[in-house]
């Protein structure tokens, strides 16, 4: 008879707490009017609050695997986690008015958005090839359905559509790289993997594995050459959305290449250090030419992220435990800046109006000095 050994579950307690309450949340939205959604709004903030608490409450400084080592928690994915609550947090708190001007304020914005933020926690704490990629799932789909929310726009269904598509690719992309690696190691567990690659010379079929991996990562943060999708998406998606997709999900992107290249694959330094640098070199240049072409904001204000990204990819390209601190610091410093950002365009926009031209902002000292 096979023993069976309870896992521990205290270091997965905020995910599950969260899951919990958008299960909950879900069943009572069914019975609101549209008069009392209000009280969806208040529950999906109180959810984010009761996650932060617990994840504040048992924060440490050592590393708890669980649940057979598919999930760490760790001083790096407690940190990232506060931010993804905080980050998701001020942009429900910003987008209520917004939704309610635009006829979208209904329940499923703040589902989806808790079931990304729920994406981002196991993608945060993954320390397996296939949580990482559930996290990155679970967050990709709720995010493509918040774009397409809005369904008379055709722009919102424009962007939903080259959204999806491209996210798929780049899933598809990351899995190829995953499996070519899982052939060559047998194993799934990051530390396993680790332990594998150190020491090995790199064939070229782990070199191709890594090289599928990189781009799919590259795609989901934004990275030149596969940015395409960031201007697009962001220009299309309602303010509200696009302030979500800016902020958050560049905390867990942040988390992919660390608990991927930087942990697994660590042995391949040498190999992703190269890739890296192209890449980083080419977001800062294209990101910042690009942008000064711009006439919409939100356009702008995407590409501003591509360019990010590149000094993002500089500190984990340090290959150092300084680089990679820097970078975690300055893509949270990037997420509260960009929230700001979007949180001002959404304030500007009026029913029937987004104020997301460079030329609305003309007169904006006249008109209300606060914003400007």
């Amino acid at each position: 008879i096979m023993s069976f050994e309870m896992p521990n579950i205290i270091p997965a307690i905020p995910e599950m707490f969260l899951l919990g309450m958008i299960c909950t949340i879900l069943v009572i939205d069914l019975f609101l009017s549209d008069r009392s959604r209000i009280i969806t709004y208040l529950l999906a903030q109180l959810s984010l609050l009761g996650a932060l608490f617990l994840t504040l409450s048992s924060m440490g400084t050592e590393t708890v695997l669980t649940f057979s080592d598919t999930f760490v928690r760790d001083p790096m994915s407690d940190i990232l986690k506060v931010a993804i609550y905080i980050a998701t947090f001020i942009t429900f708190l910003y987008s209520k008015d917004y939704l309610r001007d635009r006829g979208i304020f209904k329940g499923e914005f703040y589902v989806l958005g808790l079931f990304g933020a729920l994406g981002m926690m196991v993608l945060v704490s993954a320390h397996n090839f296939l949580t990482v990629y559930l996290g990155l799932e679970l967050l990709s789909l709720s995010l493509y359905a918040m774009v397409a929310m809005q369904r008379d726009s055709v722009m919102a269904s424009e962007a939903a559509m080259k959204y999806f598509v491209l996210g798929a690719i780049a899933s598809g992309m990351l899995l190829y790289g995953i499996s070519i690696i899982y052939g060559l190691t047998g194993t799934l567990d990051l530390g396993e993997v680790a332990t594998q690659v150190t020491g090995q010379a790199p064939g070229v079929l782990l070199s191709f594995g890594l090289v599928f991996i990189i781009v799919g990562i590259a795609f989901k943060l934004g990275a030149v050459p596969f940015h395409m999708w960031v201007p697009d998406v962001y220009h299309g998606s309602p303010t509200a959305v696009t302030a979500l997709i800016g902020t958050a999900p560049k905390l867990a992107g942040f988390a992919m290449i660390m608990r991927l290249i930087v942990e697994a694959l660590g042995g391949l330094q040498a190999d992703w250090q190269q890739m890296i640098i192209v890449i980083s070199v080419l977001s800062l240049a294209v990101g910042n030419i690009i942008a000064i072409a711009q006439t919409n904001l939100k356009r702008m204000l995407a590409y501003s992220t591509v360019s990010h990204v590149g000094f993002i990819l500089l500190g984990i390209l340090a290959g150092t435990a300084e680089g990679y601190s820097s970078a975690m610091f300055y893509t949270i410093t990037y997420a509260l800046m960009s929230l700001g950002g979007f949180g001002v365009i959404m304030f500007m926009a009026r029913q029937g109006f987004e104020a997301d031209n460079i030329s609305d902002l003309a007169g904006l000292n006249q008109r209300s000095p606060w914003f400007a």
